[in-house]
């Protein structure tokens, strides 16, 4: 992680970060004593480490990234991410996009607010995505 992620990091936690993830973190515990949302929960503990920890991390098509289908790629990943947004997903995108909205009035909360916009996304529709490092990504783009 890069010196500026890290401070980026350290602000989003101080500046509401924080209160997020362990909002992803009690979704996820709830999947798993709902017992029905089991398979949910892999997703929303992913999406809590990245909440916890946005800058210097993105969200990317697992299926882009590996090369093939997985079962949460595939049309069931689909029937799943339904699910989801009705359980938990609604709920949790419109509390980044909340947040979202009063960070952007600054101009200091501009780079905390896109952070907000882009787990909001991920919110949504989190089944078949995997959280990656930058430095990853940019070898993944890299043509050989």
């Amino acid at each position: 992680m890069s010196p500026v992620s890290l401070v980026l990091n350290v602000l989003w936690l101080i500046f509401g970060g924080f209160w997020m993830a362990l909002g992803w973190l009690l979704a996820a515990c709830l999947m798993i004593v709902s017992i029905v949302g089991i398979p949910f929960a892999p997703a929303a503990f992913s999406m809590a480490r990245y909440a916890f920890l946005p800058f210097g991390q993105t969200a990317v098509d697992r299926e882009w990234l590996t090369g093939r289908i997985d079962m949460s790629t595939s049309p069931i990943g689909t029937l799943g991410n339904i699910i989801w947004l009705v359980l938990a997903g609604w709920w949790l995108a419109l509390g980044h996009l909340i947040h979202a909205f009063f960070l952007g009035i600054t101009i200091i909360g501009l780079p905390f607010a896109w952070a907000h916009v882009k787990l909001a996304g991920f919110a949504i529709w989190p089944i078949g995505q995997q959280v990656v490092t930058d430095d990853e990504l940019n070898y993944r783009r890299r043509p050989f």
